[in-house]
């Protein structure tokens, strides 16, 4: 792996970051800050979050690759580059069928992406791949530094770690919610499934775990709910987060899901004091 991201992270779109957020995630403890969502070309989301910290790594999960250009891409990073020297990862991904209006050839629009990463000097062992299926995980294994899988599970990780085989890094992402209450905890996780639930790629992907379209159906069945979105306590959230890890993963990327507007850093503190 050519960065150290340590073996946790958090998993947060640009508008739950700020520059106290980050500070403090740094001194909690988390090894990497993931810019979810689909950070622009510019990067200056990013940027912040470097700016804001000293050491911790800083990735985008992901830059969607229809909405940006490999140019401008690739000049932002040589930009962060510059500014704070090994700390950045630069995350890439095709996005979604439902959101984009010329989706084709999805797999040779990543190649050709790729290709003019390489033609930037952007490095491959400084760029990730979003990946679900084994084609596209097969890919980041050869022209990236490895995967970001997103929405998953263990068994996943371990089929994934198979796929790609050793060092190569597997960085899943993992949605979280602090909450004992189970009818609670799942609320609060539907409401965060409702848009993945009319998205293919993340429906092909759940059926090749074993789910079925009773699953996607209300919401989301209990089974799936629970299995995309860990809850209970820290320690046994914890737990959850430790089987990625078991099951292959080189890093986990948290997301910690509460009501909108919510202090972030306290969940986030108590996880860090129990995770291993």
């Amino acid at each position: 792996m050519a960065m150290e991201l340590g073996r946790y992270g958090v998993w947060h779109g640009g508008q739950h970051y700020g520059p106290e957020l980050a500070a403090g995630l740094e001194q909690a403890g988390y090894g990497a800050l993931w810019l979810g969502g689909s950070p622009a070309a510019g990067l200056r989301d990013a940027e912040v979050l470097l700016a804001a910290t000293t050491s911790v790594a800083v990735g985008t999960s992901i830059v969607n690759i229809w909405a940006s250009a490999a140019a401008e891409v690739a000049a932002s990073y040589h930009r962060l580059e510059d500014e704070h020297p090994g700390r950045f990862l630069l995350g890439i991904g095709i996005g979604h069928r439902e959101h984009t209006g010329e989706y084709k050839s999805p797999y040779e629009t990543i190649v050709g992406f790729l290709d003019e990463l390489d033609d930037a000097k952007v490095p491959a062992d400084r760029r990730a791949l979003a990946a679900l299926g084994p084609k596209v995980l097969q890919l980041s294994g050869a022209r990236t530094a490895g995967a970001l899988p997103y929405l998953t599970t263990p068994e996943h990780t371990r089929e994934a770690r198979r796929t790609l085989g050793g060092g190569v890094l597997l960085a899943p992402e993992q949605m979280v919610v602090l909450e004992t209450d189970p009818e609670i905890a799942r609320a609060v996780a539907r409401d965060r499934l409702a848009t993945y639930l009319q998205l293919s790629n993340y429906l092909a992907s759940w059926r090749r775990l074993g789910f079925t379209d009773d699953d996607f159906t209300n919401g989301g069945s209990d089974k799936l709910v629970d299995a995309m979105v860990l809850h209970g306590s820290a320690v046994e959230v914890a737990a959850g987060l430790k089987a990625h890890l078991d099951a292959g993963a080189d890093h986990v990327a948290i997301q910690l899901l509460g009501h909108e507007g919510i202090d972030l850093l306290p969940g986030y503190e108590a996880l860090a004091t129990v995770l291993e």
